[in-house]
């Protein structure tokens, strides 16, 4: 199995900046995709960032040049930094991966457990 650990969650006034941290572990042969997404109070889940394993990057247009998505050389451990925060960024973020498993030919996706951000006006 495979567990993806998130942290870095908080509160935050308007215009400040914080970092999301995923670690993941477990049966990992490899990482084909890594992300985070977000889900606000009575609205669907959506992307905000995501990472392939040939460095591909893609974000919501809503974070664009406000978020990067990264990935620790040579590590299971994927970041998400965000800066010029606005409140409504609030909302609970999830990482997520898409893996490969030893002996196994398929990719499997995986979820945190979700970390909130709350952005003060």
């Amino acid at each position: 199995q495979v567990q993806l650990v998130e942290s870095g969650g908080g509160l935050v006034q308007a215009g400040g900046s914080l970092r999301l941290s995923c670690a993941a572990s477990g049966s990992i042969f490899s990482m084909n995709t890594m992300g985070w997404y977000r889900q606000a109070p009575g609205k669907q889940r959506e992307s905000v960032a995501t990472l392939t394993s040939t460095s591909n990057t893609n974000y919501a247009d809503s974070v664009k040049g406000r978020f990067t998505i990264s990935r620790e050389n040579g590590k299971n451990t994927w970041y998400l930094q965000m800066n010029s925060l606005k409140p409504e960024d609030t909302a609970v973020y999830y990482c997520y991966a898409k893996v490969r498993r030893w002996l196994a030919s398929s990719l499997y996706e995986y979820w945190g457990q979700g970390t909130q951000v709350t952005v003060s006006s």
